[in-house]
């Protein structure tokens, strides 16, 4: 796996796996994520002002940047990986970019 997605209440942020500490140790750092060509998300009215309708069928283009800052994140004993304030990230082959326009 080359990739750890910071998993927030709705959104998931890409990240890539820099460096291996060890089992239970990664270093990663956060991805830029934006949508691709072509892709707008689609409103209707409704919810407090407006709801996104495609929102799961949006696609990112997804690329590393080494100007952001690299964060150590560790395993617990619920198979996640946390950040030392408490961000969880899933390990997966693929980086995943999620924005949930109606939370």
């Amino acid at each position: 796996m080359n990739y750890a997605n910071h998993v927030g209440y709705s959104d998931i942020t890409p990240y890539e796996i820099v460096k291996v500490i060890s089992d239970k140790t990664l270093e990663v750092r956060e991805m830029d994520a934006k949508l691709a060509e072509g892709q707008k998300p689609e409103f209707i009215v409704g919810g407090f002002s407006a709801h996104c309708i495609n929102q799961h069928q949006l696609k990112y283009d997804i690329s590393s940047n080494p100007e952001y800052k690299v964060i150590r994140i560790r395993l617990r004993k619920n198979g996640c990986f946390y950040s030392s304030n408490g961000e969880r990230f899933k390990l997966a082959d693929e980086p995943q970019k999620f924005y949930d326009y109606n939370f």
